[in-house]
């Protein structure tokens, strides 16, 4: 710009260019410049999506591990589930095994209990349940059909889980229970029949919107009881043949509790279930409790018979949460 001024000054003192050219001439000068500059951002954003678009890319072309589509859809579904020496380790840590030559027999009907030390490997049995992940070794079959041959689609649409931490969108309530009936309508009335038997009825009709009422972001409108009775409904709804509930009751007040464990017994009722828990209460009634400690099963039957072991893992976890209430 510099040079341009000079010279092109000098040009118009020896009369060669006209002062309105010169200031034509600076103009063109500042467009062209900043084009160049643009241009320059614009080279290092697209080195940048070359960058990207290689991970993608690589992503697009992994074939996954786990089946995502096609598969066994058997025309009857009891929901008899069986560890069969089950080994696991997550891909991300291979050399840390999670699982250790489980053994366990769910029969259908049954509400099985897994407790024990966290991280000792109950929440990986249900991932496992889910076809999240197949595992290392050994089999894990649903009424005889291994699960690494089952439709993934027709398996989840057979079961439901109830976490700690629901999820919910950002949508309405009635659009949150009805979520978990994939590529079906369901009526307003199937909905409300489903959150009678939640318990969430009572509280949702006594807010503004009724069923219309938007949760916001992750259900920060509503309270973590009201959040897990959705939860429930959206379960009772797609009236699942195996029932998973991890945690489902541990971060609420007594009588948010008290609600949601009455929605979940009648939930339960002629399901396979199994339920990870800690609180006395959620277990005591299962018809097998099974302590999971390291990656093995240490112990395995009813609350009676395992509280008649002192010196067991067991009756030690019942005890600690006795002293702490």
């Amino acid at each position: 710009m510099a040079l341009v001024l000079w010279y092109g000054g000098h040009l118009v003192i020896q009369s060669k260019m006209s002062a309105g050219d010169l200031t034509s001439f600076i103009l063109y000068t500042l467009m062209v410049s900043m084009a160049v500059g643009t241009l320059s951002n614009l080279f290092g954003d697209f080195m940048k999506s070359i960058g990207a678009s290689e991970r993608v890319f690589q992503l697009m072309d992994r074939t996954p591990k786990v089946r995502f589509r096609g598969g066994d859809t058997p025309l009857q579904f009891k929901g008899l589930i069986r560890y069969e020496n089950v080994f696991f380790a997550y891909p991300s840590r291979p050399d840390v095994i999670v699982l250790k030559g489980v053994d366990l027999e769910c029969k259908p009907g049954q509400v099985v209990a897994l407790v024990g030390p966290s991280g000792g490997g109950k929440s990986t049995m249900v991932a496992l349940l889910e076809a999240f992940y197949y595992p290392v070794s050994g089999h894990l079959t649903i009424d005889g059909v291994d699960i690494r041959d089952l439709d993934p689609e027709f398996l989840h649409d057979k079961v439901g889980l109830v976490s700690q931490e629901p999820t919910l969108f950002a949508a309405s309530i009635s659009d949150n229970i009805a979520y978990g009936i994939k590529g079906k309508k369901v009526s307003i009335d199937s909905i409300i029949e489903a959150a009678k038997h939640a318990n969430a009825h009572d509280f949702i009709t006594s807010l503004p919107q009724g069923y219309d009422t938007l949760v916001g972001e992750r259900g920060v409108r509503l309270s973590g009881g009201q959040k897990q009775r959705v939860a429930i409904a959206r379960a009772v709804l797609k009236d699942p043949t195996i029932l998973l509930l991890d945690e489902a009751t541990s971060a609420l007040d007594a009588e948010s509790e008290y609600l949601v464990k009455k929605a979940l017994d009648e939930l339960m009722q002629h399901r396979t279930t199994l339920v990870i828990a800690h609180r006395l209460s959620t277990v005591k009634n299962a018809h097998k409790v099974v302590v999971v400690e390291s990656g093995t099963i240490a112990q395995e039957g009813t609350h009676e018979q395992l509280m008649s072991q002192p010196d067991g893992v067991y009756a030690k976890l019942v005890q600690r949460q006795l002293q702490k209430d």
